[in-house]
């Protein structure tokens, strides 16, 4: 096979742009105001009837050009897909000069009527070509390349995923496909939004900027007010906030919001995330735990039409009721250790048996947590619920009403991951003092993740919460698990990266 020379990048830019030159010599406007759009091409070809002539006006990104002499066809992408246009120089007059000068990546609109190929392809008749925009960019478009036996090699000029992470603009074109998680992603939050408003909660917005951090353990960014002259933090939660709706007397508040932690990225992990935390008035976890997996045979329904998924190579089912085992009971089952009465050396020498770097560790609660992801969370495939958590480990959860050392705590995992929280929230504001000050106690120890004492919560406490059961769920985890994404990436519009190295 005859090798040809492909045209360098440079090369291909200042090609564009000597089009785009030409094109204004024409007095052709190379980047329109507007066009009237009356179809897509999921439309058209849906709706298309033999021997009728229908008259369409659309638009999209030009994808494949084929130019022959004086007719040519090519393909446009809009938001529903692409279809085929078909252009002659003797009907569509100076405008088939344009098109001359046009490139993959141009938007134009089209008016005409639809018609089959005699190869079967439904396609538009051009009858009027607008240019809309010119690209300036060449596309990283996938190339197939056949040799002399008709092997076929596709080279794909954007695999590079941190790329289309970085461009996600690009990668959205390009690999179209990738759209449908995105939908899905705003299909399951509207999903839920429904679900919740249906049960009668109203849905709430909280500060974003917040004078003391708190709700979860993490570090939070920091910022600065100069009119108030005072330090702010990004939200890490919104949990104080909405407990303070509850003492207020609402009855069930739910925020759908972007919480910010200054912590470590890998994939289940974005600096910026969505959560959606719920807090009911006089329930408590046990209730929480019926009314989660409704939620989620609602989602399921509603979104997927049903319980069962593929994920990975798992098939999971979300079909209530979920399984429900102690985090007590199955760190013991694993190490042997029980970790309610037993020192902080033996925390230690477990952990270290098991392979956990301990050396910047300094709390049990730290050391337990570390020894539950290790040991039990790889195993929790199927919807769990992990119940009845070390007090240690939740400063906002009320002591277990039988069980000594413990809480009222669930975590849900699917497929060895966290979806969600959920508390019967402390509403002791004496107790909820004394949690806040052994959390001080590991912050001077060194623990640069535990809570500050919140001195307007805890007064909003004193004025009397009623009994509440509070969520949260990380709503870009569980879109990963619906539309089985390896990463937290995959799922997030615009993640976070690391600045882009200028060469």
């Amino acid at each position: 096979m005859e090798n040809t020379v492909q045209p360098s990048f440079n090369e291909l830019i200042k090609r564009r742009y000597e089009e785009l030159d030409e094109i204004i010599k024409q007095g052709i406007l190379p980047f329109e105001y507007s066009f009237n759009v009356d179809s897509d091409s999921e439309k058209i070809k849906n709706n298309f009837v033999e021997g009728t002539e229908v008259n369409v006006s659309i638009a999209g990104r030009i994808m494949a050009i084929r130019r022959m002499g004086k007719a040519s066809f090519a393909h446009i992408q809009d938001h529903k897909g692409k279809i085929q246009i078909y252009l002659k120089k003797d009907e569509i007059g100076d405008a088939y000069d344009i098109f001359k000068l046009l490139d993959i990546g141009d938007i134009i609109g089209v008016e005409g009527f639809v018609f089959k190929t005699k190869t079967g392809e439904i396609s538009v008749h051009t009858k009027k070509l607008v240019l809309l925009s010119k690209s300036l960019l060449p596309f990283p478009i996938a190339k197939e390349v056949i040799d002399e036996e008709g092997n076929k090699t596709i080279f794909d000029q954007f695999a590079d995923k941190e790329l289309r992470y970085r461009r996600r603009y690009l990668d959205l074109i390009v690999n179209p496909e990738i759209k449908d998680v995105f939908i899905k992603r705003s299909k399951i939050i509207s999903s839920m939004r429904n679900f919740l408003d249906s049960n009668g909660y109203l849905e709430v917005e909280t500060p974003v900027l917040q004078p003391i951090y708190g709700g979860a353990s993490a570090r939070p960014f920091t910022t600065y007010h100069n009119t108030l002259d005072t330090q702010l933090y990004l939200r890490i939660a919104d949990e104080l906030y909405l407990k303070r709706l509850i003492v207020g007397g609402f009855n069930g508040v739910y925020e759908i919001s972007k919480d910010f932690r200054n912590e470590g990225m890998d994939k289940s992990h974005n600096p910026e995330f969505t959560m959606m935390e719920l807090y009911v008035p006089y329930k408590d976890y046990n209730w929480m735990m019926e009314f989660v997996e409704s939620m989620f045979e609602h989602i399921c329904n509603t979104v997927f039409n049903t319980l069962e998924f593929q994920i990975e190579d798992k098939m999971i089912n979300f079909k209530a009721p979920w399984k429900r085992v102690s985090m007590i009971e199955e760190i013991q089952n694993k190490t042997g250790l029980n970790v309610l009465n037993c020192t902080l050396e033996d925390l230690k020498s477990t952990a270290k048996k098991q392979g956990i770097d301990i050396s910047a560790i300094n709390s049990k609660a730290k050391l337990i947590d570390e020894l539950f992801s290790v040991t039990v969370e790889p195993e929790l495939i199927q919807p769990t619920f992990i119940i009845d958590y070390p007090i240690e480990l939740s400063p906002l959860a009320k002591k277990h009403r039988t069980k000594e050392g413990v809480v009222e705590r669930f975590e849900g995992y699917v497929m060895g991951r966290e979806i969600c929280n959920a508390f019967s929230e402390l509403n002791d504001p004496i107790d909820q003092r004394k949690r806040f000050e052994e959390q001080v106690k590991m912050r001077e120890a060194g623990d640069e993740e535990a809570h500050q004492i919140d001195e307007d919560f805890l007064r909003a406490l004193e004025y009397g919460m009623p009994p509440t059961a509070g969520l949260g769920i990380g709503i870009d985890r569980i879109v990963m698990l619906f539309t089985n994404q390896p990463s937290i990436r995959d799922v997030i519009f615009f993640p976070q990266m690391k600045p882009e190295v200028k060469n």
